[in-house]
């Protein structure tokens, strides 16, 4: 019967590490992460769940006869605020696999 005190805790720790979870998971939702690109003339802002929220372009940076140019600067911003929501994101969640070795997870 003493594998059954040892289940007992391992599943109150498992209990404790999901709230953790999912406390941390809520907190990343409500983050904010900021990149900029063209020398600060395209910000573009998105969440911790990468819902891009803020687009801010400087009136210089609108060049009607180079729209190409405001395209890239955009997505060089929006894909650095990803970024920046992404690896935030493994790292804060990383704390909960390390040493589990699975694979796919964070």
């Amino acid at each position: 019967m003493r594998g059954m005190g040892n289940m007992q805790g391992m599943m109150k720790q498992m209990q404790k590490m999901q709230k953790k979870m999912a406390e941390a998971q809520e907190e990343l939702a409500t983050q904010r992460f900021e990149a900029v690109a063209g020398g600060g003339m395209v910000k573009v802002v998105v969440s911790g769940q990468k819902e891009v929220l803020e687009v801010e372009l400087d009136p210089a940076v609108i060049d009607p006869d180079d729209i190409e140019m405001l395209q890239d600067l955009i997505v060089i911003a929006t894909n650095e605020a990803i970024k920046k929501a992404e690896d935030t994101a493994n790292s804060t969640m990383g704390q909960f696999t390390k040493g589990l070795n699975l694979p796919g997870m964070f």
